[in-house]
């Protein structure tokens, strides 16, 4: 399936260049008017040369201006909305949450279209054969990490994580070839993060990657990387729309677990509930 012009340009927004952006930023707000207007009434618009629209069609994967338009004309006919909508101070509060359950829909569905195939099945047969899992994560990525250690304890498989990051760096030294860290970061670049993932690899461990950008650090570094698509507007930022499509990652990643590891998920599974239920009335 392709991916939506729509979400390839937010998922490609930081990376592109100034008049690029000009031109991303006229497409993603005034879709409707695009798709009956010409190259050259584009690049007059915006006050850049009809080559650099060229360049950013070619960019989206495009032959030229009119194919761009094309697919554009498609989702914006769509009764799906593509478009996010940004809050507004004067917003009421029930407009405020359609527009938040709005974005992370979009998300989910940019995240979902940017998925590759390969590199997640590659991921899934990494952690079905691993001696261990650990995940790793900081700030917001801390509470994925550990959400993700949360589910694939249940699968069998030895989990583990950590909310801290000294700890964090002491677990990811000790880990081997036998084992996988899974290094999640919207960013890829913070630094501790960064040193958390080199010391995996020095210690031999496979890495799995979870970052909204793929020519970040963690997204070019790691074995296998997955990819999020996030919006970030004057209220909410990239970091906490993208959590919504890390969270649906790793629940995807565990379904597969469990459907693949089943003898040694349901014993894990009745050794979890005798013990909780210990803890009820």
């Amino acid at each position: 399936m392709p991916q939506p012009l729509l979400g390839k340009i937010r998922f490609e927004y930081k990376h592109l260049s100034d008049k690029e952006r000009l031109i991303a930023n006229y497409i993603l707000s005034h879709p409707n008017e695009m798709v009956h207007q010409t190259i050259n009434e584009v690049s007059e618009l915006l006050n850049v040369a009809e080559a650099t629209v060229f360049r950013f069609c070619k960019r989206m994967g495009f032959k030229g201006f009119q194919q761009l338009k094309i697919a554009l004309a498609s989702e914006t006919v769509s009764p799906i909305k593509q478009i996010h909508e940004e809050i507004a101070p004067d917003d009421p509060p029930k407009t405020i949450a359609e527009k938040v359950f709005h974005s992370n829909i979009t998300a989910l569905e940019d995240t979902l279209h940017i998925l590759d195939a390969a590199s997640f099945e590659q991921a899934v047969q990494m952690l079905l054969n691993a001696r261990r899992v650990e995940f790793f994560g900081l700030g917001g990525s801390a509470v994925i990490a550990m959400d993700a250690f949360h589910k694939f304890i249940r699968t069998g498989i030895q989990a583990h994580a950590t909310m801290d990051y000294h700890m964090q760096l002491l677990s990811a030294s000790q880990l081997s070839k036998a084992d996988v860290a899974v290094i999640i970061s919207h960013s890829g670049t913070n630094k501790d993060t960064l040193q958390i993932m080199d010391t995996a690899k020095k210690a031999g461990a496979k890495t799995i990657g979870v970052t909204g950008y793929p020519k970040s650090p963690v997204g070019m570094k790691t074995d296998v990387a997955l990819f999020t698509s996030s919006v970030e507007t004057e209220y909410r930022s990239e970091a906490l729309s993208s959590r919504i499509s890390q969270l649906s990652l790793m629940d995807a990643l565990y379904v597969n677990m469990m459907i693949l590891n089943k003898e040694r998920a349901k014993q894990s599974l009745a050794k979890i509930r005798e013990a909780i239920a210990k803890t009820r009335l």
